[in-house]
């Protein structure tokens, strides 16, 4: 599957085929780009490398920022001013793009540093990334886990050179520059260099070897050459006063000559980072390619941990690519914390919570499990330095909290991994933080009052006592279980009986309508509020959009009536917004899987799709790539309650090797179905599942437990055109109905 990713989907404006059916009615208010990069990246490791244009939101691209609507271009063509490291990856305005040490191959003097070059001739793959300047030298990029190889093929010259910037951070637009606080930077002969920077509290440190031989090299500062200088030291940096600096090397090439730059990174001191190097880069010759290959290998590890049977090339490729960007984030520095001593897991870049806890986190857990768990202890290991869980955590001092967004997150990834018995964990330890985090931030306000706004804060507090019941029930302390199952009852104050909606609030992105339709732990109680399964299906209906008239989505510099007036629609943003990622699958809890068939169905042709232009909105880190591969596989997780709901799903056959297991999805009757990408003529009907079987049982209903999947086995699915009576008897269970048999209106 490794040669079907395709790292350019989702780095330009959306650009798919007008949508069709039902996913003509949606409405998409935010930025319609995907903001990935097609650079050079590791399977969820520290380092990766790209283009630099320093243009909005990844610092590859053309465009300026923006929040709502289609992106304006900074730059009418695609362009970079040389090479940088640890860049985001589909995410949106968050204030931290990193894009630290660029790297320059010039062939014109140090005074022109920083002007960019038109790009041309670009590749990517898993681990690889080049393009030519339009200066004719050919640049390529890999990296490892803490490493990057940069390979640069020079026209004949009498005086190249590789310039190293270690001043340069974030974005070039207004307010998006990351200023260096203090730097250290060291010649030390022989090709070899070494510096620090210190970036909003982090000490990031590299290590370089150039192999040049009869190649001057030098410092540099504010575009002059230090001639004879072996080091600089920077006490104090303001952003006013800032002049760039760094290093250089520079000598004749030939037509063709390749010259090699191999960095090691650390966020504990240069002799880390040299150590990174060394035993990462192998023993291969050139050790660019050595890196390369190796990089690939271990992306084809992670990438066919679930397999695919069927589909059009271009599902394929979606799919492939949406496997590999779910799998970029979070990035791993192991023994690598700036902020503690010890040895272990460390990761940085949750950016955010909010984006991958419903999707990404459940992937990792099922195909990535070690690393979960990694995840978990370091989020822990944090919690106990700072105090809470971050709902998004950034290479910088102090947890970025987002608190805006979302409250008490990390209990739901928490509650899954106990509940499947994984990793090693010391729970009675975790459980103290778990316990200590819901009495944080809003959560004092929900402990006193029982409701806290922003409301969707009310559902995150009242799901994260369920989840920490759980736990805690597990471990044995009653008290504490009783207690918390009373407080996660407090969800229903965050709704307004009156009309089955949240409460009129402020909301994080969206609006009430798009925060109402969570999986919650008691859906059979959220739907008697309604007024029982019709009323529900009824409202989910018109969110959805069913016999709507088509809309319009907004275009660039969108006018605020016209903004208002697609909000006024109250209607699902289709992927475009983290809110609504498990709000098709609410039909379930209603029994009307028939209805999560054909939204999800409708998304998987219609919103994603090949090419730069291929994705609906921000990817989110993965957490919208992770919703892609879910939906394909016909499997939901519903994050916190360790269950899966089931549907329709997009390929003939799919195996996930889940740790030690395969769990395969085969289908019966399975007809091959077009995405948009493949040219479309009319609206492909969507598939519904007519019965199933579990381990050559049959399956009544169109859930199952989380154990079940990652236990492995096979679930055989018979598929047909019309809806069937499949799932609509025995429903997901719920906290006021734990055997899923609510009464059917």
């Amino acid at each position: 599957m490794i040669d079907e990713i395709d790292p350019f989907i989702g780095t330009a404006a959306t650009s798919l085929p007008a949508a069709q059916g039902l996913a003509a009615t949606w409405w998409s208010p935010k930025p319609q780009v995907g903001n990935t990069h097609p650079g050079a990246t590791f399977p969820l490791g520290m380092v990766s490398a790209c283009a630099y244009s320093g243009a909005y939101p990844t610092g590859y691209g053309q465009y300026t920022k923006g929040t709502e609507g289609v992106p304006e271009e900074l730059f009418g063509q695609l362009q970079a001013s040389g090479f940088t490291h640890f860049q985001q990856s589909g995410t949106g305005a968050i204030r931290k793009y990193y894009n630290y040490v660029r790297v320059t191959p010039m062939v014109q003097q140090l005074d022109v540093l920083g002007v960019s070059w038109p790009l041309r001739d670009e590749a990517a793959e898993a681990g690889y990334y080049a393009a030519t300047l339009d200066t004719d030298i050919r640049c390529e990029l890999t990296v490892g886990a803490k490493v990057a190889i940069h390979r640069y093929t020079f026209p004949a010259h009498r005086s190249a050179r590789i310039v190293v910037d270690l001043s340069i951070g974030g974005l070039a637009i207004d307010l998006g520059r990351t200023v260096p606080l203090r730097a250290h930077v060291e010649s030390l002969g022989n090709g070899r260099a070494q510096g620090t920077v210190v970036v909003e509290g982090i000490p990031l440190s590299v290590y370089l070897e150039v192999d040049c031989p009869g190649w001057r090299q030098m410092l540099w500062h504010d575009r002059r050459l230090i001639e004879g200088g072996t080091r600089l030291d920077f006490d104090r940096i303001r952003p006013t006063t800032l002049r760039p600096f760094g290093m250089l090397y520079m000598g004749p090439t030939t037509a063709g000559q390749q010259v090699e730059i191999q960095i090691g990174f650390s966020l504990r001191g240069c002799d880390q980072a040299r150590e990174n190097l060394y035993r990462e880069r192998g023993g291969g010759s050139p050790a660019f390619d050595d890196l390369r290959a190796r990089t690939a290998d271990r992306w084809r590890d992670h990438v066919d941990r679930i397999e695919v049977e069927g589909g059009s090339p271009a599902r394929r490729q979606v799919f492939a690519t949406a496997l590999y960007h779910s799998l970029i984030k979070p990035c791993f520095a192991d023994d690598e914390s700036p902020f503690w001593p010890s040895s272990g897991p460390f990761a940085f870049d949750v950016c955010t919570m909010w984006d991958i806890y419903k999707t990404q986190l459940p992937l990792l857990t099922a195909i990535c499990p070690e690393r979960a768990v990694d995840l978990l202890e370091s989020l822990i290991r944090v919690c106990e330095e700072e105090g809470n869980f971050p709902i998004g955590y950034r290479m910088a001092r102090g947890a970025d909290r987002f608190f805006r967004q979302a409250s008490a997150l990390v209990h739901t990834a928490l509650a899954d991994v106990h509940a499947l018995g994984l990793g090693d964990l010391d729970w009675a330890w975790a459980l103290v933080h778990m316990h200590d985090d819901l009495r944080r931030m809003y959560g004092e306000d929900f402990y006193e009052h029982g409701v806290v706004h922003p409301i969707s804060h009310t559902l995150d507090l009242a799901y994260a006592c369920h989840c920490t019941s759980g736990v805690a029930r597990a471990l044995g302390d009653t008290r504490l279980a009783d207690d918390l199952d009373r407080r996660s009852r407090l969800w229903s104050n965050a709704f307004d009986p009156a009309t089955g909606l949240l409460c009129d609030s402020s909301f994080y992105e969206g609006g009430k309508w798009n925060y109402s339709f969570r999986l919650l732990h008691d859906m059979a109680a959220r739907i008697a509020m309604v007024g029982g399964d019709d009323a529900f299906v009824g409202i989910l209906d018109a969110f959805f959009g069913y016999d709507a008239p088509r809309v319009t989505q907004p275009g660039r510099r969108p006018d605020p009536a016209e903004m208002r007036a697609g909000y006024a629609l109250n209607r699902f943003e289709g992927l475009n917004n983290e809110p609504d990622m498990e709000a098709p699958w609410s039909y379930h809890y209603a029994g009307r899987p028939d209805r999560t068939a054909e939204i999800v169905h409708a998304a998987l042709t219609w919103q994603f799709g090949t090419g730069p232009g291929g994705l609906p909105g921000n990817d989110d880190s993965g957490g919208l790539s992770s919703w892609y591969v879910w939906a394909s596989l016909g499997l939901f997780p519903v994050a916190g309650q360790s269950m899966f709901l089931v549907n329709a799903p997009a390929f003939r056959r799919a195996t996930l090797h889940v740790g030690a297991h395969d769990f395969v999805v085969e289908t019966r009757g399975h007809r091959e179905n077009s995405i948009s990408s493949d040219g479309l003529d009319g609206v492909p009907p969507p598939q519904y599942v007519q019965s199933a079987r579990l381990n050559g049982k049959p399956l009544e209903a169109a859930h199952l437990s989380a154990a079940e999947v990652h236990a492995g086995g096979r679930l055989i699915l018979e598929l047909g055109p019309q809806p069937s009576d499949w799932g609509t008897k025995l429903l997901p269970p719920s906290l006021s109905d734990p055997i899923g048999k609510g009464t059917r209106s």
